[in-house]
């Protein structure tokens, strides 16, 4: 189906085109005549207002759904636990170790040993 609304605009293109060299046409027409230019023939607007409006729908229907604005419907899935989890804000090395005295540096393998092995998932 998309094949097809992409045909349909470029055959909107095609129409819209059309109306511009009709409009450039009728420019030289009145510039051979000597007439005033007051303003373009209605089927002339018309051709180019309806392929605007056509080529438009065929974009939209191209294009597919739109996401929503709002941040609620994203968020309405979420717990206020997972809310705040952010890996990409996660900081392991800060100053906090040279701002304090006591400041111990946690091991690695009693964390692995507490957290990270199969006994914990038993």
């Amino acid at each position: 189906m998309a094949i097809f609304n992409k045909i349909q605009i470029v055959l909107g293109f095609l129409s819209l085109l059309h109306a511009a060299y009709s409009a450039a046409q009728h420019r030289a027409y009145l510039r051979i005549t000597e007439q005033e230019f007051s303003q373009l023939p209605i089927d002339i607007i018309f051709q180019a207002i309806a392929s605007l409006i056509y080529i438009i729908y065929n974009i939209l229907q191209v294009v597919g759904d739109f996401k929503e604005i709002r941040a609620a419907v994203d968020l309405q899935a979420k717990s206020w636990e997972t809310l705040s989890n952010i890996p990409s804000f996660y900081t392991f090395n800060h100053r906090g170790k040279a701002l304090s005295p006591v400041y111990e540096q946690p091991n690695p393998d009693a964390y692995d040993r507490a957290y990270g092995g199969e006994n914990y998932l038993d």
